[in-house]
């Protein structure tokens, strides 16, 4: 079976789509918010040649009868919500796979948009955002030391002055990677340090503050952050929590223009149906994740065959892709930008 996805800016132009692509027997698969962009994604499939094997699939005779029963399994242990585990299940069955691992990544793939965060550069600074005690500075730092290793250059700037410490820790960091680190206080000061950035290095990062997707005025504050500084905001969202909430939060970063999802702390949980929901709610794209405490481990693309591989390990998972390299330590004074004046 043929299987499609389809994105425009309204349902029904993404209909009309499949229609004129896959005709008018076409199978929708799946329906949602595209991940990041604006508008919605039809995942549609065309009827298999033999409709005998259809009907033998549905009353689980067919050869993905027990692909499909591994993956309903899987799904379930990992915490997945019941219309998520049969939309999933439904576009596994339309491959026609009897292996678990390739049918729950032909899945993913036609359920959700995967879209790696820059390893060198970026046209817009990254900014990572999300609730207090994500990993948004571990995940800044892992980011800087992918680039300092590839041997570009990189500069971290931090407006995350409400954690006690947030500063300290990040400049141990930086130091360590020979990076440069800016310090901000409010809007105005962020704009100033990420436009005196501007052309100077190959990548910018951003850590923010940690802020409560359920009240108002955080967000409020931190939509002010992302439009004073033009930045790209990246959620960063650890895994292995409620699903159910970690679909609201999904949806509320959602609404001030997050459009990717980094998971962190994939090392201290054994389900993942947290970040999946957040990212199907939120219409995010899954970006990248974090399987270690340590800067050194660094960060790894993920995609729909390494997150089946994942959801279903045929047997013990394999370590995720490490960065070890030794950075000599140099002692270099931080610069600090603040809404008065900036001070070398």
């Amino acid at each position: 079976m043929r299987l499609k996805s389809f994105t425009a800016s309204t349902m029904a132009e993404a209909m009309e789509m499949v229609r004129q692509e896959l005709g008018d027997d076409a199978i929708i698969v799946s329906t949602q918010r595209a991940g990041g962009v604006k508008g919605f994604r039809v995942t549609a499939a065309l009827e298999p040649a033999d409709a005998d094997m259809m009907v033998a699939e549905l009353l689980g005779e067919g050869p993905g009868a027990q692909a499909a029963e591994a993956l309903k399994e899987a799904f379930l242990r990992h915490g997945l919500p019941q219309r998520l585990i049969d939309r999933l299940v439904n576009a596994a069955r339309t491959t026609g796979s009897s292996n678990p691992q390739a049918a729950c990544a032909s899945a993913l793939e036609a359920g959700f948009t995967f879209a790696h965060l820059p390893e060198i550069s970026s046209p817009r600074p990254i900014m990572m955002v999300g609730p207090p005690g994500s990993g948004k500075s571990i995940a800044v730092a892992k980011l800087a030391a992918r680039a300092v290793l590839r041997r570009h250059d990189v500069s971290v700037v931090t407006c995350d002055n409400i954690r006690a410490g947030a500063t300290a820790q990040l400049a141990a960091f930086t130091r360590i990677l020979e990076v440069e680190l800016l310090t901000a206080k409010g809007t105005e000061s962020l704009r100033r340090a990420v436009e005196s950035l501007n052309g100077m290095v190959d990548l910018v990062l951003v850590d923010s503050p940690g802020v409560n997707p359920f009240k108002q005025s955080d967000m409020e504050f931190l939509q002010e952050l992302i439009e004073a500084s033009d930045v790209e905001p990246v959620l960063v969202m650890a895994a292995g929590g409620d699903p159910v909430e970690a679909g609201e939060m999904g949806e509320a970063f959602a609404q001030v223009g997050v459009s990717r999802l980094f998971a962190s702390k994939l090392d201290t949980t054994r389900r993942l149906g947290a970040i999946l929901v957040a990212a199907e709610v939120g219409g995010l794209a899954l970006s990248d994740v974090s399987a270690s405490p340590h800067v050194a481990s660094g960060v790894s693309p993920i995609s729909a065959l390494s997150l089946a591989q994942l959801l279903i390990p045929e047997s013990r998972p394999a370590p995720l892709r490490a960065v070890a390299d030794p950075i000599p330590p140099i002692h270099d004074p931080i610069p600090h930008w603040t809404d008065e004046a900036y001070t070398p």
